[in-house]
């Protein structure tokens, strides 16, 4: 069952073999069944740097503190707290999209299980906005003083193709 959930949430077939006890083959086959196609190949995803732009930096805080929330303060631990914080963070990321658009959110479910895996080897920790108090995925050991995030110093061109895209579009489309 864990299996099956995760890959339904999009995990790749190394997210399924270190969370899982289930064989390479058989993982295989039920992702075959499960999405109709072969597992995608390739590495994972694994730099730190990619969590701190600012709009993956913003998603990707939302889910660790999501997650974070599960683990502690439900009976959802670990993979549990995984795929019930992910399932959370991807039903309030769509919330902002219009229902017609099929754009996958910011933060995979494989990217979001790296982050958990970041925070369990020490490369990233959370650190407290000085203006909104929010937490933060940030580098570990980075000075936690005078800490702004990504919502409060957005970069000067922070959604500008997105919104000229959108802009472009006619209405109705």
């Amino acid at each position: 069952m864990l299996a099956t959930d995760m890959i339904r949430l999009g995990a790749r077939l190394q997210v399924l073999q270190a969370e899982t006890s289930l064989s390479y083959d058989r993982l295989a086959r039920l992702y075959r069944e499960i999405k109709g196609c072969s597992p995608p190949k390739g590495m994972l995803p694994f730099s730190v740097d990619w969590f701190m732009t600012w709009l993956p930096n913003i998603h990707s805080s939302v889910f660790y503190n999501i997650y974070r929330f599960m683990d502690m303060h439900t009976p959802a631990k670990k993979s549990r707290a995984l795929i019930e914080g992910y399932r959370l963070y991807a039903e309030q990321a769509g919330a902002g999209r219009l229902a017609t658009t099929a754009e996958e959110p910011v933060l995979s479910f494989t990217r979001a299980w790296m982050l958990v895996r970041f925070f369990d080897s020490d490369l990233v920790q959370l650190s407290r906005c000085t203006r909104c108090t929010g937490q933060f995925v940030a580098h570990a050991h980075d000075p936690q003083a005078n800490f702004v995030c990504a919502i409060c110093r957005p970069p000067p061109r922070a959604g500008k193709t997105r919104s000229r895209a959108a802009m472009r579009q006619p209405a109705g489309a």
